[in-house]
């Protein structure tokens, strides 16, 4: 199973996005528990997830929480703003699966 979660500034923002991408992994058969966390609780939950997407307005910590999760060998990345933007689930879990596979 996946375990992929998506970071924000509160939590919320990214919720929907969340419930989008769950719905294409589902269509896809791809085993996924995706979930939405704030900022706050990002160093608990590496820990726990394999990967972890940014939302676009908190790029600016991306290179600070990479170098936390590379301490765990998990990787970190930016949500593309336009996948973001138009909530496009597809795009953002295949998005999450090619860092899992980098």
């Amino acid at each position: 199973m996946k375990k992929i979660f998506l970071c924000c500034s509160a939590g919320m923002s990214t919720s929907m996005l969340v419930n989008k991408m769950k719905a294409a992994a589902a269509e896809q058969g791809i085993e996924a528990d995706i979930i939405a966390v704030s900022l706050a609780d990002f160093d608990d939950t590496i820990k726990e997830y394999d990967v972890c997407l940014l939302g676009p307005q908190v790029k600016f910590r991306h290179e600070g929480l990479s170098a936390q999760a590379a301490e765990y060998g998990k990787k970190v990345g930016v949500i593309d703003s336009m996948a973001y933007g138009m909530m496009k689930g597809d795009k953002v879990l295949e998005q999450a699966l090619a860092l899992l596979e980098d």
